[in-house]
């Protein structure tokens, strides 16, 4: 007998009825994003987070915790560590700021 499990999307829907849920969730959104385009790019770039490692002259554990940083809080990497990452894969790293027409113009 097989199970049918939740979608992401209804595991999403049924976390949100949580009250802060979904307000911490858009807060998130960014770190994830980025986070999700890194992975990405290791691996459509073809390389392990050993291979990475040694590029960048790091530990592997290091690019481990740098792939995880941003999910768990614990580091914050620099500008030059994600250029590393980056290169290490044959991409550059682009920062922009883009407008937020869902939010108001001053700072929280």
């Amino acid at each position: 007998m097989t199970r049918n499990r939740p979608t992401h999307e209804e595991l999403k829907h049924l976390a949100f009825q949580k009250e802060g849920v979904e307000a911490l969730y858009e807060e998130l959104e960014e770190e994830y994003h980025l986070l999700a385009e890194m992975i990405q790019a290791r691996h459509a770039a073809g390389k392990t987070q050993a291979e990475v490692a040694e590029l960048m002259g790091i530990k592997t554990s290091a690019v481990g915790r740098l792939e995880s940083a941003l999910f768990y809080k614990k580091h914050s990497p620099t500008l030059t560590t994600l250029k590393k990452y980056a290169h290490a894969l044959g991409y550059r790293l682009e920062l922009n700021l883009v407008p937020d027409h869902n939010k108001s113009n001053t700072a929280s």
